[in-house]
Order: structure tokens, then C-alpha cells, then sequence
């Protein structure tokens, strides 16, 4: 499954490269693109994996890696 989210508070491109390559190595994800022009995050879970479950940690990660970024789900 392959969902968008917006995204508040990315600073840099540095930081949005630093959290999707974080993203891209959560259990059940497939794929993630952070576009920090758009603030746009673009999540793909892996075939079978729970798409709520893999959203919540990857919103648990984004708090740790990127504190002031929050996903606008």
C-alpha cells in the first residue's frame, strides 16, 4: 500500500534526506521519498505488512530522528 502525508517542520534538505534514508529501513517499509520542497511524505509498505502498524513506527522514528518534524496524517 502507498499513501502521501504532508509534513511540518522540515528545515533542510540534509534533514529530509537523513529521515527518509532512517524511514526506508523500518520493518514493513518498501519505500519512502521525502520531498522537502513539497513537504511530502510518500510511504510504500511491504506486501502483507500492516500499513497502520508500519505508519506508527515510522511516525515514532520521525520524532526521534527529526524532533520538530511532525507527519499530518
Amino acid at each position: 500500500m502507498r499513501k502521501s502525508f504532508k509534513l511540518d517542520e522540515i528545515d533542510c534538505a540534509m534533514c529530509a534526506q537523513k529521515l527518509e534514508d532512517a524511514i526506508k529501513k523500518v520493518d514493513g517499509v518498501a519505500d519512502a521519498r521525502v520531498n522537502f520542497l513539497t513537504q511530502k511524505l510518500t510511504l510504500t509498505s511491504e506486501d502483507g505488512a500492516d500499513f497502520n502498524d508500519v505508519l506508527d513506527r515510522v511516525v515514532k522514528l520521525t520524532a526521534d530522528v527529526e524532533p520538530d518534524c511532525e507527519i499530518l496524517r
